[in-house]
């Protein structure tokens, strides 16, 4: 009796579906990094087959060897007919494989949405290579793709290829900058407070949104990192407290407390709450203007901290740099700002997003901001489209000098004695090579 055995073969590689040749210069830029932090990539630019041999191949790769599929999504992209079809096998992987994650949409140009991907959220690499790169690297590693850091290979491939198309590659490591803050020190201990008496959650409101400390309102009592004493202190006049339980900060992060009845992911958005507050009320001490988008605020500078059209100047290793953060443009106002996002994988640190804000120009000032979230979207996909890397770089750089006022770190107060301690410089990420990327240039005013 012959018995058939059936090869499995393991899915370890990450399948790059691209358009030719616009997509080139970025999958050429992508895929030895992803290769230098120990992924399998594929993508059809180091083919060299034609016809039938090399879309068999490229099918086969997709359907019995992809553990992930990257889509890079513009609308010229996506209008291709081979992209089109890929997106459609992928889809079918997907459901073999129940992995309603298996298709990455990489945003490296912005797009229509199209059936079938519309609501797949996507990496952002549109003003930030390098920045796409870190959320990319970070959502491979929460899906927990299979990668090798012991035995790093990089396909000689990607050198032949820029060689053919006098594109280097270069044996030197790059370092790249990310846009997070790492959390340098942070309270070890958080109290969960009661009232010893009734009281109504709005007094706990008002008193936890006075300056002397942060908090967050859970049943009857409320999370912070302030001592009973200074708990005391500023509920003088309203009530009294005790702490009910102490806890240690990051074994509520990483489990939750089944004694507070509080799951993990409830006591993260808690926890994250009182990180938000703390960098909301350091950024207003700091007297940077606010305003709100849909999913958090936004703080920018104003005339106060720097006049429209002067550059502000930061310090770097190699040298002095400066940057505009304020200016005018089509007649309309532009101020640079932050939304400030924190996370605690793979260790606890703040993204933060670059954000643009836009007001009407008056005496040759900034007049009154535009509140329409229809026109400021208008505005900054017209006005920000041709700002590159070192330009958006240079803003950051120079805007958390002027948060940090020099200082290497930042300190956002939660309560009298305790403060969140963060790094005023972006986290930096090492690759093992260099390529040019060919969307560099200068500083843009």
């Amino acid at each position: 009796m012959n018995t058939k055995q059936t090869k499995v073969v393991s899915r370890e590689t990450i399948f790059i579906s691209k358009a030719t040749p616009e997509d080139d210069d970025f999958v050429l830029w992508l895929a030895p990094r992803l290769e230098a932090s120990g992924y399998r990539v594929y993508a059809d630019i180091l083919s060299l087959q034609a016809g039938d041999r090399w879309r068999r191949e490229l099918t086969a790769t997709l359907q019995e060897r992809a553990v992930k599929m990257l889509l890079c999504c513009s609308d010229i992209t996506l209008s291709k007919q081979g992209v089109q079809e890929e997106i459609g096998i992928a889809e079918d992987v997907a459901r073999e494989l129940n992995d309603p994650r298996f298709i990455i949409p990489l945003r490296i140009r912005r797009y229509k949405k199209i059936f079938g991907i519309g609501e797949l959220h996507y990496v952002d690499f549109v003003g930030s290579w390098e920045r796409g790169l870190q959320d990319l690297l970070e959502s491979l590693a929460n899906q927990s793709v299979p990668r090798n850091e012991n035995q790093i290979s990089i396909s000689p491939g990607w050198k032949s290829y820029r060689a053919r198309h006098a594109v280097q590659i270069e044996e030197e490591p790059e370092v790249l900058t990310s846009n997070w803050l790492r959390v340098a020190e942070i309270p070890s201990v958080i109290r969960y407070f009661q009232p010893s008496g009734a009281l109504g959650h709005e007094l706990i409101r008002a008193a936890s949104q006075s300056r002397r400390f942060v908090s967050a309102i859970h049943q009857h009592g409320f999370l912070s990192f302030a001592t009973l004493d200074e708990v005391q202190e500023q509920f003088a006049d309203g009530g009294k407290f005790v702490v009910h339980s102490e806890h240690h900060l990051q074994d509520l992060i990483q489990s939750g407390s089944r004694f507070l009845n509080i799951q993990r992911h409830d006591m993260r958005n808690l926890i994250s709450s009182i990180f938000r507050e703390a960098w909301e009320r350091y950024c207003r001490g700091r007297g940077l203007s606010e305003y709100s988008f849909a999913s958090q605020k936004c703080f920018f500078v104003n005339k106060d901290h720097i006049p429209i059209r002067r550059k502000f100047t930061w310090q770097r290793i190699g040298g002095i740099r400066s940057s505009m953060l304020r200016n005018v443009s089509s007649g309309r106002v532009w101020q640079y700002g932050i939304s400030a996002f924190p996370y605690y994988w793979p260790y606890p640190h703040f993204k933060l997003k670059a954000r643009i804000v836009f007001a009407t120009l008056a005496d040759g000032e900034a007049g009154e901001i535009i509140h329409s979230h229809r026109i400021q979207h208008r505005l900054r996909r017209s006005i920000c489209k041709a700002w590159r890397n070192p330009t958006w770089h240079g803003r950051l750089m120079a805007f958390l000098m002027l948060m940090s006022g020099e200082s290497a770190t930042i300190d956002l107060p939660v309560s009298p004695s305790e403060s969140i301690r963060l790094d005023s410089d972006p986290v930096t990420f090492r690759s093992p090579v260099t390529t040019s990327a060919p969307e560099a240039h200068e500083e843009e005013g």
